[in-house]
């Protein structure tokens, strides 16, 4: 069992060195409008004289139909009745479908996780067949393995004993791509039962061959609950075999976390989201007067500021003026202490476009350009603000702008009240209307208002700084 702390700290980390992957069961698509497994096989178990409700083994029920129907002519109908009604995306689904997950594994037939990362604008390529495993659609942003089909041939889709008995003749190559992938990304198997023959058989082998070296996956499980069919007998006993289920999956390092509603599975995704993009974070600054510091001093305090940030963040900047090389100068100290030399995932440089007649255009171009920049980040950091206009020192309007932008996107404020300028209007707002501005950190106000006092020293503002955004990162 794993604590959901666990989870996003494991999980995010996946996510930011690319290897994260999905597994979605019916679960997933149940709250969007589709058919759980058990209400799908619901006529088709009173087809044949069976209760639905009394029964574990849903695929024989499947089997038991076609065996005594001479066909399974009415399950393809059924899957298609069920399958192409109107249904809405979830939120789970765009949650996922924002998050750099490049793998996403299915037992499901619809295509609702196909719907939500195109709708989250992503390149998909879908694999319903064997032979689709063999084309690679270029420029693509996350692919769909369909492990038991799809909706569009439901002739195809894996349903019956018979299906399961002979998947390794028709689909050992997505059997042999799912080995693969759980041997080098980390899963989150979401709206799963664990009750598939063919995952089970996945996973046993690569237990075999892995022994105590396989990579960690995790789950999610509601914990049982009362409710008007179940006595407390009832729960008691499925506690019980939950628990069994649970250790058992350690087996195959399938770390469960326990959840006492489903919802809280939606809040736990919303968690992640936030942990994710909240270590990347945006400097916006600029400016052509440093007073009452020297330059000098300034630069080094950005510098430094820049240093310690990056060893918890990917910072994002637009280079501004005074302030651009600064921040570089302090990234690339922390990585060459570390040995590191690749900029990626560690530092974003996103300068300006200068060259353009209509001064206006390039307005319009600063503008989608400050949007873009901000879409990459999960917190905001600002800092002084000036600049020379016609020889004398005015504020930096383009901070106004993304000050804006971060607050419409939803982002974390930090405005260093500090460093003066236009830091210290946004710092001066914030403060004014700290909920609205910063919700949900209602415990961090003392340290925000640290960072507007004028009359700490360099070092201790850094420090307050850097202990103020690690505190939002995992807020």
């Amino acid at each position: 069992m794993a604590s959901l702390e666990a989870f996003l700290g494991a999980y995010t980390s996946a996510l930011r060195n690319g290897n994260a992957a999905v597994f979605a069961g019916a679960g997933l698509s149940v709250p969007a409008g589709f058919v759980s497994w058990r209400d799908l096989l619901r006529e088709i178990a009173s087809d044949v004289g069976l209760d639905v409700d009394k029964e574990t083994d849903l695929v024989s029920v499947a089997q038991f139909h076609v065996n005594e129907h001479g066909g399974r002519g009415k399950l393809n109908q059924k899957l298609i009745s069920e399958f192409t009604a109107g249904s809405k995306i979830t939120q789970n689904h765009t949650i996922l479908s924002n998050l750099p997950i490049d793998t996403f594994w299915t037992t499901n037939y619809d295509r609702l996780i196909e719907q939500a990362l195109e709708q989250a604008g992503k390149v998909v390529d879908v694999k319903l067949t064997s032979v689709n495993l063999a084309i690679t659609k270029p420029d693509t942003d996350a692919i769909v393995y369909k492990m038991h089909g799809d909706i569009s041939l439901p002739d195809q889709a894996v349903l019956t004993k018979d299906d399961y008995e002979r998947y390794n003749d028709r689909r050992q190559l997505f059997t042999t791509k799912l080995q693969g992938d759980l041997v080098g990304k980390t899963f989150l198997f979401i709206g799963f039962s664990f009750d598939d023959p063919n995952l089970e058989y996945i996973l046993a082998r690569i237990r075999v061959l892995l022994g105590e070296n396989q990579r960690p996956h995790y789950c999610f499980f509601k914990r049982p609950a009362a409710s008007d069919k179940d006595s407390k007998e009832d729960v008691a006993y499925a506690s019980v075999r939950q628990d069994l289920r649970i250790r058992d999956l350690k087996r195959f390092a399938i770390n469960a976390v326990l959840v006492d509603e489903y919802s809280d599975i939606t809040d736990a995704l919303h968690r992640l989201k936030k942990r994710y993009w909240r270590e990347k974070l945006f400097i916006s600054g600029s400016t052509a007067e440093y007073s009452p510091r020297t330059e000098r001093s300034a630069l080094a305090f950005v510098r430094e500021l820049s240093r310690e940030l990056g060893k918890s963040f990917e910072v994002i900047s637009g280079f501004g003026v005074g302030v651009g090389s600064a921040v570089l100068n302090g990234v690339l100290d922390h990585l060459a202490s570390q040995g590191e030399r690749r900029l990626d995932g560690h530092l974003v440089l996103r300068p300006f476009p200068q060259v353009e007649d209509n001064l206006d255009a390039l307005n319009v171009k600063w503008s989608s350009y400050r949007d873009s920049m901000l879409s990459l980040a999960g917190i905001a950091l600002f800092l002084f603000g000036n600049k020379y206009v016609d020889g004398k020192i005015k504020s930096a309007d383009g901070m106004y702008e993304e000050f804006d932008i971060a607050v419409k996107k939803g982002l974390p404020v930090v405005p260093v009240g500090a460093t003066g300028y236009v830091a210290s209007e946004l710092w001066d707002r914030v403060m004014a209307d700290f909920d609205n501005f910063n919700p949900g950190l209602g415990h961090l106000r003392e340290e925000f208002a640290m960072i507007g006092r004028t009359n700490l020293d360099d070092a201790t503002l850094v420090n307050t700084v850097v202990k103020l955004v690690n505190a939002i990162r995992i807020a």
